[in-house]
């Protein structure tokens, strides 16, 4: 198996647990149980930007233009209203 995609296969895998996990989080009425998770999920999370970072600059994965400072403050008028 090509190694691109191996790595973009394993960013789709965090991505889905990262959503499993703030599911499993807002529903934890134990705060142990909900702590572990977010432990869980903080690990994913750092993880999940290291590969990125990786695939990243080894060209696998490419970004979207970056969002004008227009359409940012858009964005911020949208969601605060």
């Amino acid at each position: 198996m090509d190694e691109k995609i191996m790595v973009n296969d394993i960013l789709a895998g965090v991505k889905s647990d990262l959503l499993a996990y703030q599911t499993a989080i807002s529903e934890s009425e134990n705060m142990q149980l909900r702590q572990t998770f977010q432990q869980i999920r903080n690990n994913d999370e750092s993880f999940q930007y290291e590969l990125f970072k990786i695939a990243q600059s080894k060209g696998y994965y490419v970004p979207a233009q970056k969002a004008t400072v227009t359409e940012v403050n858009t964005v911020k008028t949208e969601m605060s209203n």
